[in-house]
């Protein structure tokens, strides 16, 4: 494919990804509002202390091979069907782990309630394991139609059933039927959209040559898993699962912006960058692209957010989430770098260079568990304080071997973000006086979320800036793309 084919490509897919992260997480989004009421803090703590152990475990059952799957330039059936087996395998090892050490678990956190919790959700791996390679295979088909609707389709399913179970007074056992209905709705979508399926081909020496690059993915993922959930297990240990709950909460609602835009963005990226490895000024200039338009999104979304954590709590959650605002305004903070995070990293994984990946995963968590120790000295507020200095750090990390590889440094990367994060601390520092008169917490976000909007997007337009014209073009030149697709169907 040519620039012009690719770059339409390309931005088809995004579209689609963009469609499929909105749309489910859009649902996703009222889907946890309405469990948020119906159950407790303590009862999604308990759930975050089991996600931990199975997100461990998750991290061999599909890290590592599918991203190698998807770099690979000529992977094929015996690649493919080579990776499913292992992957099945690696998680009937660890369902075995978790199954017998699940007493252990629960003893440590004094809750005999994890013991058939953690049973039950580890079943999960293995559809995980078939899930990660249908992925791979529209990863790099770049057909992400197909999963928009396959996880459309199991948000709403899984919403349902979660609902009407913790209506019904199942309490975390909602949570559980949730996760699991949710695996097994795409895994059955997928199977009868994605045309591939496991063939009897299995070659220890594919997965050699898969693993000399997916082992450092993997470890890297490892390790990055360790630190994050560290924070969990900590603060569940030292404080209880209600506090865990007001703390992972606090960190979903940025969670969940950030990942429908920078993750649609890098989802598409990485298969894009993997197809234009050898052309370094191409990859300079779509990870460039990258930054500044997630940035441009991202930026205001997360100062807008922190402004209205309060009056948005409140009115979603009810008071009885009220200690989470602290964690999620500091949240907000750390999530707004994830653009610089990701594009960098993608960028050096496409280029097929995951031993520095490697080497940034050690260095970026050692310094995070430095800083994670010296925070648990001065309490949980310190904890998530923490994690945004360690957000900070680690962008200057992530980006350092770019300017080797791609000539893109660190401080050019600040050049191109700056004007987007200077525009959201404006429009932040206005809506923030609305508060001052007072209103109820409905017209409050009301007016807050509307002048937001118009401040931001406006003075952007005023101003010129060329991520606003870059989206505009790029919207435009989507539709056009569509209507042409439209146009040349059989019967049009």
């Amino acid at each position: 494919m040519d620039d012009n084919q690719i770059k339409s490509k390309v931005i088809i897919s995004l579209f689609w990804k963009l469609m499929e992260r909105v749309g489910t997480q859009g649902i996703q989004f009222i889907v946890q509002i309405v469990l948020a009421r119906l159950l407790l803090p303590e009862e999604y703590g308990t759930i975050a202390i089991i996600a931990i152990f199975i997100s461990f475990a998750n991290v061999f059952v599909q890290y590592g091979f599918n991203t190698a799957l998807i770099q690979k330039k000529n992977a094929d059936d015996v690649d493919f069907s080579s990776v499913f087996y292992m992957s099945l395998f690696v998680a009937g090892v660890f369902y075995f782990v978790l199954f017998f050490t699940a007493p252990f678990i629960a003893e440590f956190y004094q809750n005999l309630d994890l013991i058939p919790l953690l049973r039950v959700l580890s079943i999960t791996l293995f559809i995980g394991g078939l899930n990660s390679i249908q992925n791979a295979v529209v990863a790099r088909k770049l057909e992400f139609r197909k999963l928009f609707f396959s996880s459309l389709g199991a948000m709403l399913v899984s919403g349902l059933v979660g609902i009407l179970m913790a209506y019904n007074g199942y309490g975390t056992w909602a949570l559980v039927a949730q996760q699991l209905s949710n695996q097994m709705t795409i895994a059955i979508i997928l199977w009868f959209t994605v045309k591939w399926r496991p063939l009897l081909l299995f070659s220890m020496v594919r997965l050699k040559e898969l693993f000399s690059f997916g082992w450092k993915l993997l470890v890297s993922a490892l390790i990055n898993i360790l630190y994050m959930d560290s924070q969990s297990l900590i603060i569940a240990k030292i404080y209880s699962p209600t506090m865990l709950g007001y703390f992972n909460r606090g960190q979903q609602f940025p969670a969940l912006i950030v990942s429908n835009i920078n993750g649609s963005i890098q989802s598409v990226m990485f298969p894009a960058l993997s197809l234009q490895q050898e052309n370094l000024q191409r990859v300079k200039e779509m990870v460039r692209r990258a930054i500044i338009t997630s940035s441009f999104l991202i930026f205001p979304m997360m100062v807008g957010l922190a402004v209205i954590a309060e009056p948005l709590i409140r009115i979603l959650l009810t008071d009885k989430w009220l200690p989470c605002v602290p964690f999620l305004q500091i949240s907000c903070a750390a999530y707004a770098l994830l653009p610089i995070h990701t594009a960098n990293l993608q960028a050096i994984n496409a280029l097929g260079r995951s031993d520095i990946f490697l080497k940034l995963e050690i260095l970026k968590n050692v310094v995070g568990l430095i800083i994670l120790g010296i925070s648990l000295l001065f309490g949980i507020y310190a904890i998530a304080l923490g994690m945004f200095i360690s957000s900070v750090m680690s962008s200057f990390i992530n980006a350092y071997p770019n300017k080797k590889l791609l000539n893109y440094s660190y401080l050019q990367q600040i050049k191109d973000i700056f004007p987007s994060l200077i525009l959201a601390l404006i429009m932040g520092a206005l809506i923030y006086c609305i508060s001052w008169f007072n209103l109820n917490p409905v017209l409050t976000l009301t007016f807050q979320i509307s002048a937001g909007s118009l401040l931001y997007f406006g003075m952007a337009k005023i101003l010129k800036f060329e991520s606003f014209a870059y989206i505009i073009i790029t919207i435009k030149q989507m539709l056009t793309d569509r209507k042409k697709t439209s146009s040349t169907k059989p019967g049009c």
